[in-house]
């Protein structure tokens, strides 16, 4: 086997690593913004919580309430609140992402 052998004009790992290569950058002013608005985090909480109580409550709401101890049919109103939460959520999606595109549409228009 061979072993590669360091030419003296180059440079090792070592030296590559304490080079200045980035200081350039480091003048530039970084940006922090978060990557996804707090309106689509507190909606996605909302609807992750919907998620999680909705159907529990609907289940043991109507158990005892509507169907005296049909848990079959509790269970599946149960489901169906979940698929409305499911269904509501991706309307929401749909809408919001609508928004952006016809909000980035009129920024064209204007910059025209």
């Amino acid at each position: 086997m061979t072993s590669r052998r360091i030419v003296s004009s180059e440079k090792t790992l070592l030296e590559k690593d304490d080079s200045n290569d980035r200081t350039p950058g480091a003048s530039q002013k970084s940006d922090i913004a978060p990557a996804v608005p707090a309106t689509v985090i507190a909606k996605l909480l909302g609807f992750t919580a919907a998620m999680v109580g909705g159907p529990i409550g609907v289940y043991f709401l109507t158990l005892n309430t509507i169907f005296r101890g049909n848990s079959t049919w509790a269970g599946a109103t149960a489901a169906i609140v979940a698929n409305v939460v499911l269904v509501a959520y991706v309307i929401v999606a749909m809408k919001e992402d609508q928004s952006e595109k016809l909000a980035a549409e009129e920024n064209e228009k204007k910059e025209r």
